[in-house]
């Protein structure tokens, strides 16, 4: 009787409280890869590790997870620098994170399912009080999961929408889905299981394959920024837009499609109130203001936050988005050739062309419309990103037509679908100079006029990065006519290149 009343150690060195501090200590400060490297390591070793109460189990679990969440935050800050980091040093943050967040929200699943299997076992009871806080920290890992596959423009699998709507309910069912806890240690925030929840829904259901990283980091910060507006219920009301199952493997879907039947895990919810609310802070963020209250996790300028607003404007519209032009489907190839210098190289006609159409990609062309292309690409290069711009020749022709990446997508067998936006079909490689310059041999800046692509006395032209100034006017040769151009606006802009639209002033 004696002998069981002491329970015997964990057979991991973490179960010594002692050993645990040292550990921790240990964990470097100045290389945040190593660090989390370190951590998941011994998070992974854990889930193997046998002789841990829930309570015990989740100290151990808590302590690494709060340590790990600052070199977290860098690495992800490091990953979003594009073009700041190379493509292998790319894949290894991304591998990391995405694997960091998944052990750690298996830990948490064991600690919880440790004490609902057996409610009245020492130690066991003593986790109740932290339940709420393993669950919703558990919710929070598996939503990170979901926003690094929307970094690769991946299929969130079954496993992790089942791995989101399963410890809900549980939630749910047991009455804690709504308790507020503080997340991290310093973090003034509160959330709860359900909230987590609702983020990744409307995260997922903010179609992410049409905005850049940093946008989606963004849009994410902003989804939570806007979460409290949201409406959720079990019952269908007049304002739902999205439904889901939450106990199966589905994605949230749009009501335009209506559940099978009705059950206690179909959940619908709505933007609410959130579309007026991010409708006053456009307003406000186009006059130049940055409300002090808005979250982003650091500072941005309004350019780079204007386009992700506009994006969940449309996206959190209770009338769906309706596609300007019908889509054909085809079948064919087309040669594809991708960045402001390869373009310029194309339309400027000279002898480095024929090299550049030599190492163009072929990529098959599924579907067109009259605003550009769908496309699939079993075996993508590491450029291919949101906002490339593309030079596209269907197979057969003769003409090369100007395009932008606008969305992508990822199947699990790693076949890629791109949405391309025709920007031109015909356009011309010229060489812009200030006019204050005068036509000199220096000063002049690459474009590419944009052919029938604007309104009678106006021009667009692509410029590469930082090519376009609201203060200067411009002016090229065309034919033997010279062209003046007066800047109205940028217009968009994306890895490579900018898009200026100009008065346009032919003179003799």
């Amino acid at each position: 009787m004696i002998l069981n009343f002491f329970s015997s150690r964990p057979d991991h060195p973490l179960g010594e409280p002692k050993e645990l501090k040292r550990v921790l200590a240990e964990v470097p400060r100045d290389n945040s890869f190593k660090a989390v490297d370190e951590i998941h390591g011994w998070l992974e070793s854990l889930l193997a590790a046998e002789g841990f109460r829930a309570s015990q189990l989740f100290d151990v679990v808590r302590q690494l997870d709060e340590a790990a969440q600052p070199h977290l935050r860098r690495l992800a800050r490091d990953y979003l620098q594009t073009g700041k980091q190379s493509k292998s040093e790319e894949r290894q943050r991304w591998t990391m994170s995405y694997n960091y967040w998944g052990e750690v929200a298996s830990l948490y699943a064991l600690c919880i399912d440790m004490a609902t299997r057996n409610p009245k076992e020492r130690g066991n009871d003593a986790f109740k009080s932290s339940l709420p806080l393993a669950a919703t920290r558990l919710m929070a890992a598996r939503t990170a999961q979901l926003k690094w596959v929307e970094f690769r423009y991946g299929r969130v699998g079954e496993d992790l929408w089942r791995g989101l709507g399963q410890p809900y309910l549980a939630a749910e069912a047991a009455g804690y889905a709504q308790k507020s806890v503080q997340l991290y240690p310093g973090q003034s925030a509160v959330t709860s299981v359900a909230q987590q929840y609702l983020q990744a829904l409307v995260l997922r259901a903010s179609s992410m394959g049409s905005l850049r990283p940093l946008e989606i980091e963004l849009a994410d910060w902003l989804v939570a920024h806007f979460l409290p507006l949201f409406a959720v219920s079990q019952e269908c009301q007049p304002h739902s837009v999205y439904w889901i199952d939450a106990a199966n493997g589905t994605p949230p879907i749009r009501l335009a499609r209506l559940p099978g039947q009705l059950g206690p895990t179909i959940r619908f919810f709505s933007p609410g109130e959130a579309p007026q609310a991010l409708s006053d802070l456009m307003h406000r963020v186009e006059r130049g203001e940055m409300p002090s209250d808005l979250n982003l996790g650091g500072e941005f300028p309004a350019r780079t936050v204007l386009p992700v607003l506009r994006h969940l404007a449309v996206l959190w519209s209770p009338a769906p988005k309706v596609r300007a032009h019908p889509r054909h489907p085809v079948k064919t190839r087309m040669a594809v050739l991708h960045g402001f210098d390869d373009c310029f190289t194309v339309f400027a006609g000279n002898l480095a062309r024929l090299g550049k159409e030599r190492s163009a990609e072929s990529w098959v062309v599924e579907n067109v419309s009259m605003g550009g292309f769908g496309a699939a690409a079993d075996d993508v290069a590491d450029w291919l990103g949101v906002g490339v711009l593309l030079c596209l020749q269907p197979e057969g022709g003769d003409n090369w037509v100007l395009g932008v990446v606008r969305r992508i997508g990822r199947d699990d067998d790693g076949r890629v679908s791109v949405g391309i936006q025709t920007l031109a079909r015909q356009a011309a490689a010229i060489e812009l100079r200030p006019r204050s310059a005068g036509f000199s041999a220096t000063g002049a800046i690459p474009g590419i006029l944009l052919k029938g692509a604007a309104p009678a006395g106006e021009a667009r032209v692509v410029l590469p990065v930082a090519g376009f100034d609201l203060r200067e006017n411009m002016e090229f040769i065309d034919g033997d006519q010279r062209c003046v151009l007066s800047p109205v606006e940028q217009e968009t802009g994306g890895a490579s290149f900018e898009i200026g639209r100009f008065r346009e002033e032919k003179m003799d």
